[in-house]
């Protein structure tokens, strides 16, 4: 019986799912949402936020503790440097899981692990127009104005 043991196997020994957790977590702070399973995204949230915490403690050792988590100095650095100032106000909760449905092929429940003020990038750039509708409608609706 697994009485007092906290955390998923997710089917892999231990070094292989310390390095998952810091792959996915490195995702999540270079892109601000990634797309993975629903197991993995609860998994690996509280990872995330703890490095937010740290990022946001700043200080010397709280940098070391992420550099030898994550093993990305690039990485550590955007955290520090413009992640965790954005949660400076905020005393937890960084990251959100949206789940999205079953993935084709094997029905696994997918989800979105993304930071809480996670916006997409827009499709078009500022100031640009989106392209012209395609098809016969588009056409005769364009002609008529």
């Amino acid at each position: 019986m697994r009485h007092a043991k906290a955390g998923k196997k997710l089917g892999r020994d231990s070094a292989h799912r310390k390095a998952l957790y810091a792959n996915l977590a490195c995702s999540v702070i270079e892109h601000g949402r990634i797309k993975t399973t629903v197991a993995k995204a609860k998994a690996v949230k509280p990872f995330v936020e703890q490095m937010i915490t740290l990022g946001k403690r700043g200080d010397l050792h709280a940098r070391r503790q992420a550099v030898a988590e994550l093993r990305s100095q690039v990485l550590v650095k955007k955290l520090f440097d413009e992640i965790a100032p954005r949660f400076a106000d905020r005393p937890g909760g960084y990251t959100r899981i949206v789940k999205i449905g079953a993935r084709y092929g094997d029905a696994a429940e997918m989800a979105y692990l993304e930071l809480v003020d996670y916006e997409p990038a827009s499709p078009h750039p500022p100031g640009a127009e989106a392209p012209a509708a395609r098809g016969r409608r588009a056409r005769a609706a364009a002609a008529a104005e």
